[in-house]
């Protein structure tokens, strides 16, 4: 029950800064993700179902491992407890994930990466990731700029690709 708590807090913290930062954005620039709190979180133009079946579809074609898929409105809803569609996705490269490991073995509290897929009270889909700066703060990862780079731009291009 505190983990549920906590996940709750922590999803209506970022849904806060998300709307405030999507207030103070012009409309033509809401196609930008927001940044805070060490996410990155991008607006789907797709249905919660469908931006989840674009995420696992898109991943898996560029040979991501799908480590696992995380349904916490269904296990909220095995608790009569109400969520709105909140799926995570955990998937990665070992190939580069173990790289990040070599600079800070600390990254891998961090790994696999991370893609959640949630729905406000307004029904807006969302999908959040990790921010790559936040990581190489958190870790310092100082000595792997380039990798961290070249991962930060893989994965905005590839959310990007799976909201718009």
């Amino acid at each position: 029950m505190l983990r549920f708590l906590y996940y709750a807090l922590l999803l209506g913290t970022v849904q806060t800064n998300i709307y405030a930062a999507q207030e103070s954005k012009s409309p033509n620039s809401q196609a930008s993700p927001v940044q805070a709190n060490g996410l990155v979180t991008y607006k789907s133009h797709y249905s919660h179902s469908e931006t989840l079946a674009r995420l696992t579809k898109l991943l898996k074609s560029k040979k991501f491992i799908l480590f696992n898929q995380v349904d916490h409105s269904l296990a909220a809803k095995k608790q009569n407890i109400d969520l709105m569609p909140t799926s995570l996705v955990i998937f990665g490269k070992p190939s580069v994930g173990s790289r990040l490991m070599q600079c800070q073995p600390s990254i891998a509290i961090d790994l696999p990466q991370k893609a959640l897929v949630w729905e406000d009270k307004e029904g807006q889909v969302w999908l959040s990731i990790n921010q790559m700066s936040y990581l190489k703060n958190r870790h310092n990862l100082s000595q792997c700029t380039d990798l961290v780079e070249k991962v930060s731009n893989a994965l905005d291009g590839l959310m990007r690709k799976v909201a718009d």
